[in-house]
This record gives C-alpha cells, structure tokens and sequence, in this order.
C-alpha cells in the first residue's frame, strides 16, 4: 500500500495541500486529515494557505458584521 494510502486510506495524489504540523506543501493526500489544509489548485496556492484562509476569514467576519448591522447580505 502506498505510503498516502496508509495515512489517509484514500490513495488520492490530485491536488496540493499545505501540512500545519510541519508546515510543508504535499501533493495529494499524504498526511492525516487533521493536519490538511486544501486541495489547492497549485503548489503556490497551498503554500499560501494561511494568508488565504485568514483574508478569507476577515471577509467573512466584514460580511457578518454588515449583515448584523442591516447594511447588507452574506456574500455567496
């Protein structure tokens, strides 16, 4: 069995995902789901991830505090 095929018990090698316990960039599903972040589309993306999720997270807080306020709606 391959060796993300043991780690996750899927064996899927499309997409790249950024690791939070070691901070490295795998192609495929390599490491346990609770250390994944992704897939992302490019290997630039996943090593990204965490000023992606974090302008992701400021948007979606700019989105609740309008809602909250009656200025505005949830953005899809």
């Amino acid at each position: 069995m391959a060796r993300n095929e043991q780690a996750t018990g899927h064996g899927d090698t499309s997409g790249f995902y950024f690791n939070l316990a070691t901070g490295e960039v795998e192609h495929g599903m390599v490491s346990s789901w609770r250390h994944r972040m992704g897939p992302y589309a490019t290997r630039q993306d996943a090593e990204n991830a965490l000023v992606i999720a974090r302008a992701r997270s400021e948007d979606w807080d700019d989105d609740d505090r309008a809602w909250r306020e009656g200025g505005g709606t949830h953005s899809q």
